[in-house]
């Protein structure tokens, strides 16, 4: 074994008795090296973009929520229903909610449209069904105007940017009443109008959020969307995100018709899905790199077989065994493999861990919901490539090695 271990790194060396590996060989390694380490930082990027994607939209986004079927979509008797489903076990918590779509101004003639999110104001030591009361950059979710007579609200930080309006401002809403009699959906109808306090901004990095929502108080949403003492749903929150499609499931069980359970995941669907999908599409086609690789290793070493075969041939001649000759290469595919699997690795985390330490590539949140690149590595991942490329890189061997022991010793000895 050390005389086949020893042949194999002579081979790889260059030809001037140098210490050095050969440029061929250094070609091969270098190109398992790119393969692995752009594998490893494509799928950190991806494993990064899901995890902060589903971050932050369960921010603003609760566990599971439960809804109604039918014409109305709102529910009347709410409050007999949410203590059904607190008293349920899994539910950590759960308040009403009200959705309404607005539109918001100034009072000028810019106006912007709006989510307007109704919500109770916090118990003490109550916990919360989201996160959004964390993120108040100025003022608080408390919804307490200066004078008791207003109405008061909470807006995104980049809503606020471009209304210019900052907490003590005056916004007015505008939006469809929750029923249209017969006659207001074939002719003319008032919308409802109300007038609103900022009393606080709230930035959680995410566009959707920062730009696009407004949060009230329960009463006061109810009254703007028009639903009287009806509520929208019910945002529930469980001990654990990934226990919230058994939990979502128990509760429409219990609950029964017209009632219907739907959780963080199923609501992000598309988007959590296209994320899958993209990184299988990115990993195998970042694959195809390190097989590429693996032709080279292939190349290399049938250039050795046929740049040694008069050596291999006196090699037979003196005794060695087939199976001998066979390992010495290999053993030389396999350090090529191992040193530049190795060496990929280590330059993926690195690389992985300089664009996280630094934030070396920002994103416009417009389009991307989040300002900077996130990676994650996911030790999974990094098993699962190393795997591969050793896989790929010892199988590459195979073929060379097997004609370099099937050499007869006397024509490899003549051959020029």
């Amino acid at each position: 074994m050390r005389l086949e271990v020893a042949i194999a790194w002579r081979y790889l060396r260059s030809r001037r008795g140098s210490q050095l590996l050969s440029l061929i060989s250094i070609i091969a390694m270098g190109g398992v090296v790119v393969g692995v380490s752009a594998l490893i930082l494509v799928l950190g990027v991806m494993n990064g973009l899901q995890k902060d994607l589903r971050d932050k939209i369960l921010i603003g986004s609760p566990d599971l929520r439960v809804l109604t079927v039918g014409d109305d979509l709102t529910m009347t008797d709410w409050q007999a229903t949410l203590n059904k489903v607190r008293a349920q076990p899994g539910v950590v918590s759960a308040e009403p909610f009200v959705l309404k779509d607005a539109l918001i101004t100034k009072g000028n003639d810019y106006a912007e449209p709006v989510k307007v999110v109704g919500m109770p104001a916090a118990a003490p030591g109550s916990p919360d069904v989201t996160q959004i009361r964390q993120y108040a950059r100025s003022g608080d979710f408390a919804f307490k105007s200066p004078d008791d007579s207003s109405r008061a609200i909470v807006i995104g930080q980049r809503l606020a940017e471009r209304l210019n309006a900052w907490p003590g401002d005056v916004l007015i809403l505008a939006t469809v009443p929750g029923r249209l009699k017969m006659s207001d959906a074939l002719g003319a109808f008032s919308p409802m109008i109300r007038k609103y306090v900022i009393t606080g901004v709230f930035e959680t990095g995410m566009y959707e959020y920062d730009s696009g929502y407004a949060y009230m108080e329960l009463a006061a949403a109810q009254d703007l969307a028009g639903l009287g003492l009806r509520v929208t749903g019910i945002d529930v929150r469980t001990p654990d995100r990934y226990q919230a499609p058994a939990v979502a499931t128990q509760l429409a069980d219990v609950l029964g018709f017209p009632y219907r359970t739907i959780d963080w995941q199923e609501q992000n669907r598309s988007l959590f899905s296209a994320l899958k999908l993209e990184k299988l599409a990115m990993g195998v086609i970042l694959l195809l790199i390190v097989l590429v690789a693996a032709f080279n290793i292939v190349s290399t070493l049938t250039m050795v077989v046929t740049d040694k075969t008069r050596e291999i041939g006196i090699l037979k001649a003196m005794g060695m065994p087939a199976g001998s000759i066979r390992r010495i290469f290999l053993w030389q595919g396999a350090a090529i493999g191992f040193v530049g699997t190795g060496l990929g690795v280590l330059l993926g985390l690195v690389g992985a861990w300089v664009l996280t330490r630094f934030k070396l590539i920002a994103l416009d949140p417009q389009v991307y919901f989040i300002d900077r690149l996130p990676i994650q590595i996911a030790i999974s991942d990094v098993l699962a490539i190393t795997a591969a490329s050793l896989g790929i890189a010892m199988l590459a061997t195979l073929w060379p090695a097997r004609q370099a022991s099937r050499l007869f010793p006397v024509e490899a000895i003549r051959h020029e």
